[in-house]
């Protein structure tokens, strides 16, 4: 019989309260990739090593085949700037979370708005 095995494959990073109303919003995830590399994930986009976020790799339609060698290079230079090991990738989240902005608003903004809600309700 085999032994199964135990692996964290997800953090998650979030300057709002876990039982917060907005709290999903906002939260980061620091996501396990394969090989030692981690992403680190604002909903559907990917931060890079820049600080920038990206919707993924980019490549104008579907690569021909002559084209492929250029794609999988193009993809394997993105995968590279946008995968860390775990410590650099929990850095990286920390650092960003308290500047995430959803529609507008920021981590400030839902703070106040969530303390602005617990007074009306006392």
């Amino acid at each position: 019989m085999h032994e199964p095995t135990t692996q964290v494959t997800q953090y998650r990073i979030n300057c709002l309260p876990e039982d917060g109303i907005d709290s999903d919003l906002f939260g980061i995830t620091v996501e396990y990739r394969g090989k030692s590399r981690w992403a680190v994930v604002l909903r559907s986009s990917y931060l890079g090593a820049d600080g920038t976020w990206s919707w993924g790799h980019d490549w104008p339609g579907e690569p021909t085949s002559d084209q492929y060698e250029a794609y999988e290079a193009s993809r394997q230079r993105w995968l590279e700037e946008h995968r860390f090991d775990e410590e650099t990738a929990l850095r990286l989240a920390r650092e960003a979370a308290p500047h995430v902005t959803v529609n507008g608003f920021t981590v400030a903004d839902a703070m106040a708005m969530r303390q602005r809600r617990a007074g009306e309700q006392q």
